[in-house]
């Protein structure tokens, strides 16, 4: 009993991130479809490849969307909105109308006063007949009514022939040319005394008469939009739309082996699995469809669980890198829940499935870790949102490839022009095989959905939220994306700036250092900018005292003469404590801290060991004083940084710098740090090691190519040259 407590306690921290996989699972169940699965899979165009189909049951056969859409459209052609009359507007303005009209007219024929009484009879007949033309008009204008179109939405009646008017609540079709607008109703009047004036012998008004009367301002609209009446009309229309059209009876073939999945086959099929599937979520084997999935979505997390545990066993090891690999892929399968079961709407159409980025998944994860683990989430992440597809292989097929030219095609995601490559690339290669499949169904062009293209140009624009959602996941899970390593490597960064400063000699050296081990990750396969920005900061504690390390010292003057060994062994192992602390100071991430903290794993201050040990020969000496506080390098980035910062130190001290000299230094330091078993918890081969060898041979005699001696034969015939 006490072994089994003890290995859980061992191990508790591997058993809390295999709960996480646990809870995963039951999260991706709680919304995962309540229905069975059709067991057939078949595409238009193709023969039907499984044994002769009967009807299980009867079932309805249902119209596509394409039909439903055109009956509606047909519907809609002939739908006509309600406008109800308001009568007291025309009667209000004809009584104001009536005022103005008296008012301007006295004030024309007001000199007319004196005239005898033939004359006036021949004014009042006038006016009388003025005001009945220009009354009938106001009043005509009124009846077929004035439409405010400022106050209707854009293009409300642009497809209306006709619009049905409300008037003391009987409703008359009414052509829409019949219908005045405030413009127009103005014209019309205007156009009208024009008319009337031309034909008639006005004796006692003129032009200046209707200017004055100011029509425009009796006119007001008095055609109201009957929103409630418009809208119950529109429902019953669509609402008489039937879903269906004919039905298979049950035990009737409906399709054969072999047989070609045509138009009339694929709605057939297509009406019998939805039936199915619904069916099999209301039955007595609901409970068994439940368990089905649930067996599903277990063995998916469990190849996920192997995969890492196989190739990427440090995941496992940390609680935020385990989490965040779970937490994208239940995010993505609960939001394809959401906009499938609810079938959200966007300007009148269902959201299509095509929209959700699922990209982003193998995006984010070969930033923080690697294409392949990137690819094999994407897999798991699109096999299980494809129960929510309307057509799984397709979506799947498609989503696949998509993902496969989102990690091809991005390469850097720090540089922000790769990221809209990437996402144009996303959408062509949804575009192309959607058109590919489309042709094959079809055998035209002319049935293919062209509205799936917008959603895929809308996917496209999504993937570019994959920039700042690095940037919010590094803060919350503690990443570090090759952006911020980027920015970390600036040289003007101001801890950088500062070692330049105050220890130039060192900061000559890390420059060196971070070449030697970038170049040695690019060939063996790591992440060049993280080592290289590793190395800018591993010997950053060496400016609390640079003058007691040997690249900023003066040939004159030692401080480690006037020091014990002991003393001194204890100076230069402070520059790890150091750099941690000025590190932390500063808010440097904690994966380059790592790198401070392993550059010299658990190895040993060799010159003031050997001195100490010199000086007090069969004294037991405490090796803890002599001893860097480690750990070892537990990547490949941080072996390999050891080793170029040991070599490249130790190359500074050559005095007689040849080839053989070189050699000799890089197979002693290495083969030294491999006894000591520096490397033994890197994922790094003896084959990498080799390589990186030779690789430091090379770039270290290119570096003092100057000052290595010539063999004899070469440096005559060197004079010579030069004497010529």
């Amino acid at each position: 009993m006490k072994s089994i407590f003890k290995s859980i306690k061992e191990n508790i921290g591997y058993i809390f991130r295999v709960s996480f996989f646990i809870l995963t699972v039951v999260i991706v169940l709680l919304f995962f479809p309540r229905q069975g699965k059709f067991r057939y899979e078949f595409q238009k165009g193709s023969p039907w490849q499984h044994a002769d189909l009967i009807a299980p049951f009867d079932f309805s056969i249902y119209k596509t969307d394409i039909e439903l859409q055109q009956e509606r459209d047909e519907i809609l052609s002939n739908y006509k909105p309600y406008f109800r009359l308001n009568k007291t507007i025309k009667n209000d303005q004809e009584a104001v109308f009536y005022s103005k009209f008296e008012l301007v007219w006295s004030s024309i024929t007001n000199e007319y006063n004196t005239a005898s009484k033939r004359k006036k009879s021949k004014i009042e007949k006038e006016k009388e007949a003025v005001f009945e033309f220009l009354n009938n008009k106001l009043s005509f204008v009124f009846y077929k009514g004035i439409l405010d179109i400022a106050s209707l939405e854009d293009n409300f009646l642009d497809n209306l022939n006709t619009i049905m008017i409300i008037r003391d609540n009987v409703a008359e079709e009414t052509d829409k040319s019949e219908i005045f607008t405030l413009k127009s109703s103005y014209e019309y009047l205007n156009n009208e005394w024009v008319e009337f004036f031309k034909n008639n012998k006005l004796l006692y008004v003129n032009n200046n008469f209707f200017k004055k009367l100011a029509l425009d301002q009796f006119l007001s609209p008095n055609l109201q939009y009957n929103k409630e009446t418009s809208e119950l009309e529109r429902n019953e229309l669509l609402n008489s739309i039937s879903f269906t059209q004919g039905k298979v009876q049950k035990d009737e073939r409906i399709i054969s082996k072999g047989e070609i999945v045509d138009n009339d086959k694929y709605k057939i099929l297509e009406s019998l699995k939805r039936d199915y599937e619904a069916k099999m979520g209301l039955s007595s084997s609901y409970y068994l469809v439940i368990l089905g999935q649930a067996l599903l979505v277990i063995i998916a997390f469990l190849m996920l669980f192997l995969f890492i545990h196989q190739f990427r066993r440090e995941i496992l090891d940390s609680t935020n890198k385990t989490l965040f690999i779970l937490f994208l892929i239940s995010f993505f399968i609960i939001i394809t829940s959401l906009i499938v079961k609810q079938n959200l709407v966007f300007y009148k159409t269902n959201i299509s499935i095509y929209i959700i980025p699922f990209a982003i998944v193998p995006i984010l994860i070969k930033t923080f870790y690697d294409a392949r683990l990137a690819l094999f989430v994407h897999i798991i992440t699109i096999f299980l949102a494809g129960f929510y597809a309307p057509n799984s292989y397709e979506f799947i097929f498609i989503s696949f490839f998509a993902g496969l030219v989102a990690i091809f095609s991005l390469s850097n995601l720090y540089r922000r022009g790769k990221l809209f490559l990437t996402s144009f690339l996303i959408i062509l290669s949804y575009s192309a095989i959607y058109l590919s499949l489309g042709i094959i169904q079809e055998a035209s062009i002319d049935n293919i959905d062209w509205y799936m293209f917008a959603w895929f140009g809308g996917n496209g624009l999504l993937i570019l939220l994959a920039f700042p959602l690095t940037y919010l996941f590094e803060k919350i899970f503690g990443f570090l994306s090759d952006a911020t390593l980027l920015e970390l490597a600036d040289t003007n960064q101001p801890l950088l700036r500062r070692l330049a400063e105050e220890a130039p000699g060192t900061f000559q050296h890390v420059m060196q250092v971070a070449n030697l081990a970038e170049e040695a990750i690019f060939q063996i396969g790591g992440n060049p900018l993280l080592v290289r920005t590793g190395a800018l900061y591993h010997d950053i504690g060496k400016m609390m005292n640079p003058s007691y390390f040997v690249e900023n010292q003066s040939p004159e003057f030692n401080p480690h003469n006037l020091l014990a060994p002991e003393d001194s062994a204890k100076i230069i192992i402070q520059h790890v404590y150091d750099g941690i602390h000025l590190s932390k100071k500063n808010k440097v991430p904690v994966q380059i801290i790592d790198f401070i903290k392993t550059h010299h794993g658990d190895t040993k201050v060799q010159y003031f060991y050997r001195m100490y040990k010199k000086n007090n020969p069969g004294e037991e000496i405490d090796l803890t004083k002599f001893t860097y506080p480690g750990p070892k390098p537990f990547t490949k980035e941080m072996a390999v940084l050891m080793m170029a910062d040991s070599v490249e130190a130790a190359s500074r001290s050559l005095k007689n710098i040849t080839e053989d000299t070189i050699d000799e230094l890089v197979e002693n330091i290495i083969n030294y740090q491999q006894i000591e078993e520096q490397f033994n918890n890197a994922d790094i081969t003896f084959r990498d090691i080799s390589t990186i060898k030779q690789l430091f041979k090379s770039k270290l005699k290119n570096i003092y190519h100057a000052r290595i001696e010539y063999p004899k034969e070469l440096k005559t015939e060197q004079k010579t040259d030069a004497k010529e």
